[in-house]
């Protein structure tokens, strides 16, 4: 089964003095890139956070934002860090200075600025309430996941629909080419009769060289090569549980064959058809970029 690179989760969690809220976004990315952005409280826990990502994505670049909000009593006064107050402060009449301004400092200026208030700053969580983080965060990637299925679903459907698009055209080279060798043939044959007076002398000879220039045109095992990559690329999108890497390899192995096919062409049609499949195999290509 394969799943998208591209979705959004979100998940919710609360005791009774700790609520935690976690979004997370998943774009394309060749390797697996988190970008986390956490409240001051939980940076010790960074690496904890990123090893619990690990368990359930693998690739895709992610953001991922976590808020804490403690539950506090509303008639609870929130104390003020008079260390960080005193240095806003300060900062305010540099400022003023600075630009020349003439305004007075007012209250509204510093109730703005939150890292003068201590709650919810410097705090160590214990083990529970991490567990209640972790709780936020699964939720949220298990939401992630199930939009990263079903757009995997609807990829595989477009994947699926291609690749028999492919295995069309090329049913139709192998037609065109059974007929063509036999033509191919009778027109060298055709040339070099009109360059040579008395072709009977070099009747043998004509007919093994003429055969060695028209099995050159051979495409047989680049067909059967083509059909099982075919095959392999529709079991690997049903089977396997991270195809991305492996799809994108097929690719480059259909495209492989199909180029040979092309150069070994000696038909109209067949080299036609070859353009169109070299065409969906690009398509196919881009979408698997997708995959994670």
């Amino acid at each position: 089964m394969i799943l998208s690179m591209t979705g959004y989760g979100k998940g919710v969690a609360a005791n009774g003095g700790l609520s935690a809220e976690v979004e997370v976004k998943s774009v394309n990315s060749r390797y697996l890139d988190i970008s986390l952005k956490l409240p001051s409280s939980l940076l010790n826990k960074e690496y904890d956070v990123r090893e619990f990502i690990k368990t359930k994505i693998t690739r895709g670049k992610l953001s991922v934002i976590i808020q804490l909000k403690k539950i506090e009593d509303e008639t609870e006064i929130v104390p003020i860090d008079k260390d960080k107050l005193k240095s806003y402060i300060q900062l305010i009449k540099e400022i003023k200075k600075t630009a020349k301004l003439s305004e007075k400092i007012k209250l509204d200026h510093l109730l703005l600025n939150r890292d003068l208030f201590t709650s919810g700053n410097n705090v160590e969580y214990s083990e529970a309430e991490f567990q209640l983080i972790k709780k936020a965060l699964g939720a949220a990637l298990d939401q992630l996941k199930k939009m990263k299925k079903n757009e995997g679903l609807e990829l595989a459907k477009d994947l699926k629909k291609r690749i028999l698009m492919i295995e069309n055209r090329l049913n139709e080279i192998e037609a065109d080419y059974k007929k063509a060798i036999p033509e191919q043939f009778e027109k060298l044959k055709g040339r070099v009769k009109s360059m040579i007076e008395n072709i009977t002398e070099f009747s043998d000879r004509l007919e093994l060289e003429l055969a060695v220039i028209a099995d050159r045109s051979e495409i047989t095992e680049e067909c059967v090569r083509l059909r099982s990559h075919l095959k392999f690329f529709l079991e690997s999108i049903d089977k396997d549980d991270d195809p991305g890497r492996k799809l994108n390899f097929i690719c480059q192995e259909m495209n492989r064959e199909t180029n040979t096919i092309a150069s070994k062409s000696i038909s109209t049609p067949v080299t036609h058809n070859s353009v169109l499949i070299k065409e969906e195999i690009e398509k196919i290509r881009e979408q698997i970029q997708n995959i994670e």
